[in-house]
């Protein structure tokens, strides 16, 4: 059985190599970096199914991890462990990307719970043989290749608004339940993972809007809708 490869970045030893002897006894294989930078080389260099990051640190604090991870296109997975639980910074860290958060003190099978919750999610689902490729309006749309193409111009999409258009594409002018959609995503639907949701849509929005046939137009209290006004959305060949 090949292991998943868990990268954890935290400054303090004691906490970090008592994670990592528990990882391991859980199967999994684990890197253990004490400071941001180190982190980000390491990510950089190598393939990890999930990274753990500890939010103040030297160096490079987590979030700031996050946020150059994401700008270079590393669109791995990432829980924030951290002493950080205020909505500000719960808000913060989800608008970066993250999947979930773990307040210190936490128990150890918790966060393991955490962490097999978003292994999960990043599997091959029950999309994995629906359409990924689509005609919208004067867009192409290529799931596999995360790119918007739009009178030769190629935009590319975070892991996560690829995800949530895909999504939007298969329930084409149908309603899209916010939350089976949040849910979906990030694996169970709260407060601050329904607003990280609303950035992605507002982001697809903007990109859509070159397109005045497209619409992403807002159903009360139930989710949203995308519209291709006078034309119907295809399977691109």
């Amino acid at each position: 059985m090949i292991k998943k490869k868990i990268l954890l970045v935290e400054d303090d030893l004691n906490l970090g190599f008592l994670l990592m002897d528990y990882l391991e006894s859980e199967n999994f294989e684990v890197k253990l970096c004490r400071d941001g930078l180190a982190g980000l080389n390491a990510v950089e260099k190598n393939h990890y199914d999930i990274c753990l990051l500890d939010i103040m640190m030297p160096k490079l604090d987590g979030y700031s991890l996050a946020k150059t991870m994401k700008s270079k296109g590393l669109e791995t997975p990432f829980i924030f462990i951290t002493a950080k639980s205020m909505k500000e910074d719960l808000l913060q860290g989800y608008s970066i990307g993250a999947e979930d958060y773990i307040s210190k003190p936490f128990d150890e099978q918790e966060l393991l719970c955490k962490i097999n919750v978003v292994l999960r999610r990043h599997k091959k689902d029950q999309f994995e043989n629906a359409p990924s490729k689509f005609n919208l309006g004067g867009f192409v749309f290529n799931y596999e290749r995360q790119e918007l193409i739009y009178d030769k111009e190629v935009m590319r999409l975070t892991e996560k608004e690829n995800t949530v258009l895909r999504l939007l594409c298969l329930n084409l002018n149908k309603v899209l339940k916010r939350e089976d959609a949040v849910k979906y995503i990030y694996g169970k639907c709260d407060y601050f993972l329904g607003r990280s949701f609303d950035v992605y849509i507002s982001r697809l929005r903007k990109k859509l809007s070159l397109d005045p046939s497209l619409e992403i137009q807002n159903v009360y209290k139930v989710g949203f809708m995308l519209n291709v006004k006078d034309m119907v959305a295809s399977e691109a060949s």
